[in-house]
């Protein structure tokens, strides 16, 4: 494993359902997705899994809010079973251990986090523990989900252990804060639990909306596993990453970076639409960096002193920039930059005496693993002294737009979330000038290296979601289109809101049925709205605040 060497990271292998799915290192890339269905509604549920399971879903999630939801994903489990449906199925928990209990004993694995698990869920308010008061906190935890684990077990029950940045709990937070040590922390409290108890049938994520911090998180936790010699299987994904193009690209760029670096073992592309459209742009990612792997190595001696898990942001603009990078054939053009082009692979090592100090490079390359080179020829050039403005340019040829999308995301994406680009040019036979422009500024939008437009925060929905959620997005964002640099949340119920939009300017949340509460931070600040004036209400929260711009 190593900053840009797609090979797998070590793991034990986690086996769920019968038959066993195996996840691990010693397994392919699993896909998986969550249906949206109420879980007590067994017809639609079971109509739904089943579709979902024949778009190539490789594992199967439904929400359990209590235990009679609990107890119903059995008969979906053995309706599907009937069917010959053998994908196995998980139980999605939040503030409810005993619907954890209850689904332990009914599907084949079960998520919990550890945010709202035991501990109560975040009041956001500054909560001090003394050393003593923190440790007797661990020794709770530990005596409650001790027992839990060995339900499991006896169950032949796999688990999912997965964080969310947004439900960190106030314990977490009042020692490390809303960071990413703090993330990493939650979960290696409850994995060094699982060691000691000699559960192994373990799967562990953290997750965030914001790309660039869960990518430094899923790093760190890697990092801290490999210190306490844990080696679980890793989930990815980019929580509440919205629909359409914006929230493939932010997908592929948190896990595809992810991927590339030889880090995780299952993925789930999060989307505020129908579930069964998120299972053809995770295979599309898994089957790209599947190429990416079987390319030439790339000498790992390229990277010594670089930041694996929080690399810095290059100090460094082309001519007209304002600090953040250019997109060439919109800001500028490469005649007026007058850029000397490289590739990527005549940068390692010895840089060549061509090489002018006092132009920019553009820098593509023919590699077939593209980030990797890129990655490897840029941290040689500062490491050597030179400092030269860099445009990133990919190039694609008999690939499909959609193809174009992901494949740029992850190529572009791992650089500039490197910390590396002043500029970034993507050509593809399959866009025009005004598509490839588009999807350069989505991808600089997704690494937040500049920001151009309004980022959407939404969930994917799931039983728990009390209205229609694509619907409502899609008036949200028709409502606030002609908005810059806002961040906005669409969450579906309490459970994903105001903590999972965590570092959103404004919410809309489903409150209860046919009501929606309006956030400003995570504040808020109305509440019991009907469903049909909240997107008006949103609007007119944003104009009295004077951001409507």
């Amino acid at each position: 494993m190593s900053v840009f060497d797609c090979t797998r990271r070590r793991t034990v292998t986690v086996r769920t359902g019968s038959p066993a799915l195996t996840i691990g290192s010693s397994a392919p890339i699993r896909i998986q997705s969550m249906a949206s269905t109420p879980t007590l509604d067994t017809e639609a549920s079971v109509a739904q899994g089943r579709s979902i399971i024949e778009a190539g879903a490789e594992l199967l999630r439904y929400t359990a809010q209590g235990v009679i939801h609990a107890q119903n994903l059995g008969e979906i489990r053995r309706r599907l079973r009937a069917e010959g449906l053998t994908t196995p199925i998980v139980a999605d928990i939040h503030f409810n251990p005993k619907a954890a209990y209850e689904a332990a004993s009914q599907v084949d694995k079960v998520r919990i986090n550890p945010g709202n698990f035991i501990d109560p869920g975040r009041v956001f308010k500054q909560i001090d523990y003394t050393d003593e008061e923190y440790q007797a906190e661990l020794k709770r935890l530990e005596d409650t989900l001790i027992p839990f684990l060995a339900l499991c077990k006896s169950h032949s029950t796999a688990l999912r252990i997965g964080v969310n940045h947004g439900s960190l709990s106030d314990r977490i937070m009042s020692r490390y804060g809303d960071t990413p040590q703090g993330i990493a922390e939650s979960a290696m409290e409850f994995l060094r639990v699982c060691r000691r108890t000699g559960f192994n049938d373990v799967v562990v994520s953290v997750k965030a909306s914001n790309v660039g911090l869960m990518v430094s998180t899923v790093r760190l936790l890697a990092s801290r596993m490999a210190e306490e010699g844990l080696d679980y299987p890793l989930h990815l994904g980019v929580t509440e990453a919205g629909d359409g193009e914006d929230g493939r690209i932010k997908s592929a760029v948190g896990i595809g970076t992810l991927l590339s670096e030889g880090i995780g073992d299952t993925i789930r592309v999060s989307l505020s639409e129908a579930p069964e459209k998120e299972l053809p742009v995770a295979r599309a990612l898994v089957d790209y960096i599947g190429q990416k792997a079987a390319a030439a190595p790339i000498p790992g001696e390229m990277m010594e002193g670089y930041d694996p898990i929080f690399p810095a942001v290059e100090d460094i603009q082309l001519p007209g920039a304002d600090g953040a990078p250019l997109v060439i054939g919109a800001d500028t053009d490469t005649g007026t930059l007058n850029p000397q082009s490289f590739m990527a692979e005549e940068l390692w090592g010895e840089l060549p005496a061509s090489l002018s100090a006092d132009r920019p490079i553009l820098l593509h390359t023919n590699h077939g693993n593209p980030s990797g080179a890129m990655l490897a020829a840029l941290h040689n050039l500062r490491r050597r002294g030179a400092m030269n403005p860099v445009i990133l340019k990919v190039s694609y040829r008999g690939l499909s737009a959609d193809e174009v999308m992901l494949r740029s995301a992850v190529d572009l994406g791992a650089v500039l979330l490197g910390g590396f680009g002043q500029g970034i040019l993507i050509e593809a036979d399959s866009l025009d000038s005004d598509s490839a422009t588009r999807l350069a500024f989505g991808i600089l939008q997704a690494t937040r290296r500049r920001i151009t437009r309004t980022e959407y925060i939404a969930c994917p929905g799931c039983g728990r979601t009390l209205f229609d959620l694509p619907g409502t997005l899609a008036a949200v964002k028709e409502a606030t289109a002609s908005l810059t640099g806002l961040k906005i949340g669409v969450m579906g119920c309490i459970v994903n809101g105001p903590g999972e939009m965590a570092d959103a300017d404004y919410g809309y949340v489903g409150g209860g049925k046919g009501t929606i509460s309006l956030y400003r931070g995570k504040e808020c600040v109305a509440k019991s709205i009907p469903e049909g004036e909240a997107v008006e209400r949103l609007v007119e929260l944003i104009k009295t605040d004077g951001r409507w711009k």
